[in-house]
Formats: structure tokens, sequence, C-alpha cells
């Protein structure tokens, strides 16, 4: 804050204290004459943090102070993330004390200087009730508030920021030094080229212009030059366009021919990898891209229509295209490279408070925080699973009051803090945006018997988003009496008054199902209704009041299940010890959900162990078929469906102020046509924005996880001697046996695999012929034939290879000639799914997930993979039982053997993280990158990636 402002700011302060009475803030978490620490009890812990893959110690701090029931996790993360001062050094913080105390006391202060407490008395309760609230991890602050607050540095509480762009050379070379400022701080920003004149516009001196794409690379190439100095993640950064732009075609089309670049380049030898040196050369891969789409446009899709593009200097149309087909290319181009997302502008003003002081143009990186250019919003994210009573309903009183505290500190915030531009600084504080949110709604989804895409789970997930934002402006229109509206209101009073009644008549389309949502329903019609009345006589003091954020490494300093609006990952997770390492630990929700639906514990017991062994409830012992949705999960054998996802997210968005930052994950099949559904029925739903991610669009994906499996994974052959009790003995084949040779075509390589068998006994060698004789990639590939053949000899299982093999990313990769596999992440990929087709029992690859193109038709037809009765399965006399091991054969896998297998301890062993146990379970990667600050596979928390092992995250956080 500069002195002026923060001088105007104290003297705003002293006429409130003159002109209004204070809040007075009554006990609800906290017993009078008892502070908060002295009701939990602490411990001291060590927190040593390596790297996974190459086994380096990155941090380690000895002896900080946690209180006994937060997980190792959560320590791990707030000691390296949060607390403040050199490491060694007498001034480095070490407990949880200090860092709260850090936080809060700064809040109270403010609280006291600028007017918002009636007595010293309410002063002293809020900080004993947020402490408290911090304490049991019943809320977060976003991360710069724990980064910065109480510390020397400036003082700056936001990590959303929106900035602007006019059609001047002097603006646009100010974007990328205000774009480069917030990323050298670690967060991310985003803004609207459309003010930019097209290249097929006139400048004034009669030259063409160059238009906003040629000026996306300067931007892209500062970015990705910030990053790469020192950052441990990728800059976050949203770029926007609005679909009458003359450009739009050439910005649809941007990413998706970077994409055949990254293809052609390494095919063509070049190192595409993240931090290769070649991958400079691949521009507007540090950006977020969306296309703003407006009704008139959607219409026109909807109609069959044509469009017009507009020209930036008068607004006349100087292009008409055919609607449907620019909407077929944005599709197109999301399902190659899951760029553009849409952003539905007519949606997003409609429900814009402050319309007369600009429009909504822009979002944040993450897509949740939409509001007026040049200003910012700080964030907090409440932990729905701490309102659940034992008893398993929902405290709605105790939630009101913590959202009324929160709300409170998070506006308290904005009058202390600092920002990146002055711009930023004055429009946030003249209208004061906040982004209160929450996490753990899965699970909480779970732990009360509600499927996450079922009826009774959006009813409930509408009234908790209802009675939070509905308290949120409750207490807002309250503060507005105590320090006054925001400064803009007087200017929006009709338009802010019109949204909250916006909000008040979707809060009565909410239909409940039983007590509990009707009970949180009543109480959010009575605070909708109280807050309004107070708004209409007091104004109200914040613009905006709530989003849902990806909530990240908030989220596991929370010791959350599920992050933002998202459903459960996984059932399975992991859990850091306190002596170092990790255990798989089956969610702990479930037993709770179960319990609810009225199993006995003995069937509990039964359905968990059948869980930590398979990793999904499928064929669970006693468990009913139609209880099945409760414990469906982002990814796994019940994936939740896109459409699902969609649902949910029009469900909570008529009560959310901003935007929801979630990615709708697709399964690698998906078609163009489906993404076009998608993103039209999210327009007819009222969704405010969306991305789309069909896994393994990506061709150049981040840090490929092929260098990871080949760097951690051992040898087959000791796989096997570590399970036998004496040494194998090889099976040699004879000298004259059968052989198939087979042609392939992977991504324009041409090879061949020749597999000889053993007399009715299976694989028993394999030869790779690739690249010409003599050559470095033949000599390789004859080296590894000839040990894959040696192995299988010896007894190594095919299914095994399979397993390691199948899934490897590099290049040449794409299109094949093969019509079971139409499509292969490399080479080796190829070569051990087709080896598979050919030499492996259908149940076998039925559990690796590996079928014939008849046996997927056959799926869409009958709903089974299962051949018909009597008819032969590819690959069943090919090899009726793997080669013997002289000490213990290999008995033929059974239908489920394969999940059974990959979680046993020795293969588990080297997995840490629910990615990483995703890709065992299912046999195929996950796509996400690997953390690059502990090494281990992150996976998708909003639109955004998450790391389990230390919460760095790939956004905003």
């Amino acid at each position: 804050m500069t002195e002026t402002s923060e001088s105007t700011g104290k003297t705003s302060a002293r006429a409130a204290k003159g002109r209004r009475r204070g809040l007075t803030v009554g006990r609800v978490f906290t017993t009078p004459g008892v502070h908060p620490y002295d009701e939990v009890a602490w411990e001291r812990r060590d927190v040593v943090q390596t790297n996974w893959k190459s086994g380096e110690t990155i941090f380690e701090q000895k002896g900080v102070e946690f209180p006994q029931t937060w997980s190792m996790n959560a320590t791990t993360i707030v000691t390296t993330k949060y607390f403040r001062g050199a490491v060694g050094s007498s001034v480095r913080e070490w407990s949880l004390k200090q860092l709260i105390d850090r936080v809060v006391l700064t809040y109270t202060k403010a609280g006291r200087d600028f007017g918002y407490f009636a007595t010293d008395e309410d002063a002293t309760v809020f900080e004993h009730e947020l402490t408290w609230m911090l304490l049991n991890q019943v809320f977060s602050f976003n991360s710069p508030v724990w980064f910065n607050v109480g510390t020397p540095s400036p003082q700056q509480v936001s990590a959303c920021f929106i900035l602007a762009v006019d059609d001047t050379m002097e603006s646009i070379l100010n974007w990328y030094r205000e774009e480069g400022m917030i990323f050298k701080g670690g967060s991310g920003a985003g803004l609207n080229l459309s003010r930019i004149r097209s290249s097929k516009e006139l400048l004034s001196s009669g030259g063409t212009a160059s238009g906003p794409i040629s000026f996306m690379r300067g931007a892209d190439a500062s970015a990705g030059t910030i990053k790469s100095g020192g950052a441990t993640r990728r800059a976050a950064k949203m770029v926007v366009l609005d679909v009458d732009h003359p450009d739009i075609e050439e910005f649809v089309e941007t990413k998706a021919r970077e994409e055949d670049k990254i293809r052609a380049l390494r095919d063509a030898g070049f190192d595409m990898d993240l931090g290769g040196r070649d991958i400079v050369s691949v521009q507007y891969q540090n950006a977020n891209n969306s296309v703003r789409v407006n009704d008139e446009f959607m219409r026109a899709v909807e109609s069959g229509g044509s469009f017009g593009l507009r020209a930036r200097s008068d607004g006349s149309v100087i292009e008409q295209v055919d609607a449907k087909g620019l909407f077929r290319k944005i599709a197109q181009a999301a399902w190659e490279c899951a760029d553009p997302g849409l952003q539905y502008d007519s949606t997003i003003n409609d429900w814009h408070t402050s319309p007369e002081s600009g429009r909504i143009n822009a979002s944040n990186p993450c897509s949740e925080y939409m509001h007026l250019d040049n200003s910012s919003c700080n964030l907090a994210s409440l932990n729905l699973l701490k309102f659940l009573r034992e008893d398993d309903t929902f405290d709605v009183e105790r939630f009101e009051k913590a959202v009324e505290l929160v709300i409170t500190a998070m506006d308290i915030s904005i009058c202390f803090a600092d920002f990146p531009t002055e711009a930023i600084g004055e429009t946030t504080r003249a209208f004061r945006q906040l982004g209160i949110g929450y996490a753990n709604l899965g699970a909480l989804l779970m732990a009360t018997g509600h499927g996450y895409d079922s009826e009774g789970g959006r009813s409930l997930a509408a009234a908790i988003t209802s009675l939070m934002t509905g308290t949120a402006y409750k207490r807002s229109a309250e503060l507005a009496g105590v320090v006054g509206p925001y400064d803009g209101y007087a200017r929006n009073a009709d338009g802010h008054k019109r949204v909250m009644r916006k909000h008040a008549a979707a809060n009565d389309d909410i239909r409940t199902l039983d007590a509990m949502d009707g009970s949180i329903h009543t109480a959010a019609t009575r605070v909708w209704a109280e807050g309004n009345r107070i708004g209409e006589a007091n104004g109200w003091r914040n613009a905006q009041a709530s989003v849902l954020a990806p909530t990240g490494t908030i989220g596991f300093m929370m010791d959350c299940d599920t992050t933002g609006v998202e459903p459960d990952f996984s059932l399975v997770k992991f859990k850091k010890l306190v002596g170092g390492g990790s255990m798989q630990i089956v969610n702990q929700t479930i037993p709770r959900a179960l319990r609810r639906m009225g199993y006995t514990e003995e069937t509990i017991e039964a359905i968990v162990e059948f869980i930590a062994e398979k990793g999904h409830v499928i064929g669970a012992p006693g468990l009913r078929s139609e209880h099945y949705e409760v414990f469906d999960c982002a990814m796994g054998e019940r994936a939740i469906s896109p459409m699902g996802h969609v649902r949910m997210m029009a469900a909570v968005q008529p009560f959310i102020s901003g935007a929801i930052s979630k990615t709708v994950n697709m399964p690698e099949t998906a078609t163009v046509e489906e993404v076009e559904e998608i993103y039209f029925e999210s327009w007819k739903m009222g969704i405010k924005a969306l991305a789309i991610y069909r896994d393994n669009c990506k061709v150049g994906q981040p840090l490929s996880d092929a260098k990871a499996k080949k760097a951690d994974e051992p040898a087959p052959a000791p796989v096997v001697e570590s399970s036998a009790p004496a040494r194998a003995t090889r099976k040699r084949l004879p000298r004259q046996r059968e052989s198939v040779t087979t042609s392939f075509t992977v991504g324009g390589a041409d090879g061949y695999i020749t597999a000889g068998t053993y007399p009715g006994d299976g694989l028993g060698e394999l030869f790779l012929k690739l690249g010409k004789q003599g050559s470095t990639l033949a000599g390789v590939m004859d080296a590894f034939s000839i040990a894959v053949s040696v192995a299988l000899q010896y007894g190594v299982p095919l299914e095994t290879y399979v397993q390691k093999f199948t899934n490897m990313r590099f290049e040449p990769a794409g299109m094949t000639d093969d019509p079971d596999i139409r499509m292969s992440q490399s080479i080796i990929d190829y070569v051990f799914r087709r080896l598979a087709l050919d030499h492996l029992p259908f149940e076998t690859r039925a559990s690796l997930g590996i079928f014939t193109t008849e046996e997927r038709a056959r799926q869409l037809e009958t709903g089974s993979y299962e051949p018909l009765s009597g008819a032969a399965s590819l690959g069943d006399a090919d090899e009726p039982e793997v080669p013997a091991v002289a000490t213990q054969p290999t008995p033929p896998a059974p239908v489920e053997a394969e999940p059974t297998a990959v979680v046993t301890p020795l293969d588990v062993s080297s997995v840490h993280s629910s990615a990483e146990l995703l890709e065992l379970q299912l046999g195929r990667t996950a796509d996400a990158p690997l953390c690059m600050n502990c090494g281990i596979k992150m996976r998708p928390s909003g639109s955004c990636y998450v790391c389990e092992g230390c919460g760095s995250t790939s956004g905003c956080s």
C-alpha cells in the first residue's frame, strides 16, 4: 500500500469509527477463558522431504510443532510451503502456532484499526474463533496469505488477477511488464485480447495490423522465460478472445497447430520434452486459451445460421461465417489438444453486480474469478466435512457462523493488502471482490450416501452452496452498515440488487429430496431474504463474495479427501508416515458411508478389504449394486461420466458469484461430437465457463511418464526371483519352432515383430526390426529383444511385460495401420499391445483393458466384451499356460488376477500418489505431469494439477 493510500485508509477508518458501531462477535467454536491452543494436544515432528525419483533430500526441518490430529502430509506441506525464515536460522518458524498467530493477529489488528469491531472484547473473540477454525482445519486462506501476511514482504493476499490491454503499443508492452511481475510473484493472470485490432484491419498509418495472435507470441515467451528462472511450476496464464473477433479461427487453431509441430519435430529427432533445448521453438504453451461466446453466437449454432465477425475499430461486420462450422472448429481443436475452453459471455455478464463500471471480459487462469479488468480476488475455502455431525446431520448454525467469520476476515485483508500494480489495487479496493468457497464436497456426498452424479447429490450441493453465498452476502450487507458499502456500489446499486434477486430466485427453484438438504435449503431461503433486506438498507460491502477454486495446496493443508467441487479421485489414498515414507489406505469416508447405509461392521470390513485389493467396489462382498453410485470417482472402474460433472457444475453455478474451476475429463475414445455436446449443453444449463480434457490428447505431454518408468522400474528378472524360493531355470525353445511376423506402422515409422512360440505353450522369443541395419536404433532394439526373449524363457509372464510397457509415451507415436490398435503412444506401447492380443487369453487381456475391435464392438452392442458362448477369444489357443518356472509354476490368470497383483506390497512400494496407483490398477497412464519439486505424479484439481506429496500446484493456488 502506498503512503497516500495508507493515509487515506486510516482517515476513512477513523471516520467509520465515528459514524457507525462495529460488529458484535459471539463465540461459536471457542470457550471463554480457554485459548484454542490449549484445547488440542501438540507433538514435535521431523519433516524430511525427498524426491521420489532421485532419492535426493530436498527439504529438512526437525522438531516442528503440530497438533496430533494433523496428518504428516498436512504437516509437510505447511512446513515446506508456509513457514517463513531461512531454514536452519533462528528466525525460521517452527510451530503452527507461530504461523496462525502471524496471520490472525495481523487480521485482528487491522480489524481494530479500521473500525470493524464494536469493542476490544469482540476483536478478541474474533481472534480466538478464527484461530480455532484454522487450528482445527475448518477452513484455510489461499496461499498468498500464508506466504506474505505478517512478514516484511509486501502484504499480497490475492491469488487471482485479471489484467487489461488496449489497442495501443504502449498498452501491449505494459501488459508484458505487468504479467511478468505477477508471474515473478508466483501468481497467475488472465486477460482478454479482443480490443486489439485483427490482422484483417488497417492501422492509422495505412499498414495492416499484426493482430492479437502475434502479440501472444511475445507474452508466451515472456512467461516461459520467467518460469524457467528458478520457478517450480509453470506460469499460470489465461488468454481470452471474443468469438466475433476477425482472428478467432486462427486463435482457435493456434495450439492444435503447435501440437502438430511437436509431433513433427520429435519425429525428426529434436528434443521436445518439457525443458528440452528445442521446446522453445513451440509457442503458446504457457497459457490456457478460452473463447468468449455470447448468446447470439450460440443461437446461431443452434439454428444453423451465420454469424458476423466485427472490426475492432468501428464494430462493423467484416466477415460472415457459418456458426456451426466455427463451433465445430472449436470442438475439434479442444478434442485435439484440450484448448480452447469456452466462457459464456452473456451468462457471465447477466450475473454481473457492477455492470455500470464495465463489462466482465476475462477470468483468472483457473476460470473461477470473473470480474472487472485490472482487479484481483483473495480466496478462502471451507472444509465441508467438518460440518457433518456424528449423527450424519449437517451443522447449519456452525456453517453460517463460519462463513460470517471468514468473510469478515477476508474483507479486512483488503484494508491492508498490497497489490502488484496500482490499477489492480485501485479496482480491488473500490469493489472488494472476495472468493469464499469450499473443499471436500465429494467426500461429504459420499459420507452421506449420495452419488456425485445423482439428483440427491446435486440437491445437497446446491443447497450448501446457496447457504454459503447467501450467508456471505448477508454478512457483506451487515459490514456495509458498519464500515460502508464498496465504493462502486452507489453507481451499480440497481445492478447489484438485481443479481441478489436472481440468486434468491434460483434458491427457490431448488427441489430438495430428504431431511438433510431440506434443512439446509430452509436456512438458505432465510439468509437470502434477510441479506437482501439488510442490503436494501445498507448496500453491500463486496461486489463479489464466492467462487469455487481448485483448493489444491490448501485442501491438503486441511486434510481434505477431495478438492473444490470435485468428486473423489480414487477410493485408495496414500498416507504419509511420521518416520518417512507412505502407506496405502482406503479412503476413510467409505466406512462412514457404509454405516449410514445400514451395513454391518462385518460387511463393512469385507468391503473395505475388497477395495484395498481391487481399488473399486464392483463385486464387493455384500455391497448392493444400487449403492455403487455412492462410490463413483473421477477415474477408475466406475468413472463419473463427463456429463455427470457438467450437471454438478450446473447445479451449483447459480449460487456462485464468480465461476467454477473445473476441467471435464473425457475418455480417449470420446468424439468431437461429444465435445460439441458438452460445450453446447453447458451453455443451455447456465454454466459460466468450461474446459474439457480428452485423455492422451496431448502429443507432447509434459514430463512424459515413459522416462519416469524407465528410471525407477526394476528389471523384469529380479521381480520373478524376488518371489521365488529358488533360482529359476531356463526353458529353451526347440531348434525349429513356429513364429509369426507382423508388419506395422506407428506414427509413420515402419517396423516388424517376429514372435516365436513353444509348441502349444505360449510365447518364447521376440525380435523387433526397426531402423536401418547397423543403426543405433536397430542395435538397441536387438538387445532389447534378446533381453525380453531370455526373460520369457526363464518364466517371466508375458502379462508382466504388457503391464509394464503399455502406455509408455515417446515418439514416434500416433496412428497405426492395425485395425485393433488405432492409436499408440509409442512403438513399445504398440508392440506389447499386439503381443497381448496375439498371445494372452481374453480374461487376462480384459483385466489389462486390451480388446480387439470385434470385442469393443460387441461391448457397444451387448454391454459386454465377453465372447459369445462357444466362440474362441483371440489368443486363447496360443497360450494356454505361461512357461513354468522350475520352483514356482505360474497358473493361468483369472479374470481379477491383475488388479490383485498390482496392489501387493511388492508392487505398491514404488507408488507414491493416487494417480500412480490408478495407473497400476487400470493399466493405462493417467494424464498428468510429474511434480517439478518432489518428482511424483500429480493429479487433477479443478483446472490445475496438484501434487499429493508436497502440495505444489500447476496453476494458481
